[in-house]
């Protein structure tokens, strides 16, 4: 008998939604506004940032580099707090939309009995506000979080999946990232985890040989309407991730 997949594990931003660009971006541009800076980070520039996983820890590089000296933390705290305000403003008002597939995706598997869990560098209070817009059910979908304030460091160190397997209690080997950039991929990686790449707005400049040992690399989940193409791994049915293609991916060698 053929093992099928125990586990999803989920990526927020980029993954379940495009929120890099027009979600925490415009969001730290308008905290960054708020206090009175000069500066706005355009889409090239946040790119470049988001080499830094987490939102205090991208501040600080920023001020760093900009004035030359390390910012207080409670100057950083300060324009983080401002941040997340306004990014759950553009969450409520609704400027922020689940990637085609993922709720399809998401229902499929809770219905069959998988686990699922979240594993974000993203704080707590993001999470929950995209989650409770747009998935008001998500207590039926995932069984926990691991969010960036339960871990020391982030992607693309792997402390958060291997905290996602500790609560898992099963190997790696039952367990399948989903993950849309290179930070996430590494981390999954280093956790011994397989991973199924879905490109974002945010991560579709990263060389594609960057994910060379993905499961696969698409382009999306896949809706009827809006099916996803397959840039690297096995052949995807009609355009659609299914549960059947996952466990395809997590048996392959």
């Amino acid at each position: 008998m053929q093992p099928r997949p125990s586990a999803l594990l989920w990526d927020v931003d980029g993954t379940l939604a495009e929120t890099e660009l027009e979600g925490h971006r415009v969001a730290f541009n308008r905290a960054f506004e708020e206090a009175a800076l000069p500066w706005r980070w355009e889409v090239a520039d946040y790119l470049d940032l988001l080499r830094i996983s987490g939102g205090r820890e991208r501040i600080a590089a920023f001020l760093q580099q900009k004035e030359g000296e390390r910012p207080s933390g409670e100057r950083v705290e300060a324009l983080q707090t401002s941040k997340q305000r306004h990014y759950r403003s553009l969450i409520s008002e609704g400027e922020i939309q689940l990637r085609p597939g993922v709720r399809r995706l998401m229902e499929a598997a809770a219905a069959a009995g998988w686990v699922q869990g979240i594993v974000t560098t993203s704080g707590r209070s993001a999470v929950q506000s995209l989650l409770e817009r747009q998935l008001p059910h998500h207590a039926q979908l995932f069984q926990f979080w691991i969010c960036g304030d339960d871990v020391a460091r982030k992607k693309p160190d792997p402390e958060a999946y291997r905290a996602a397997l500790a609560q898992l209690d099963r190997p790696a080997g039952e367990v399948l990232a989903i993950e849309d950039s290179g930070n996430g991929y590494r981390a999954a990686r280093a956790a011994g985890l397989r991973v199924l790449i879905t490109r974002s707005a945010s991560s579709a400049h990263e060389p594609l040989d960057e994910f060379a040992e993905a499961a696969a690399v698409v382009d999306g989940l896949g809706e009827a309407i809006c099916p996803c193409g397959v840039l690297c791994g096995p052949a995807c049915p009609e355009g659609l991730v299914t549960l059947s293609y996952l466990q395809r991916l997590l048996i392959s060698v």
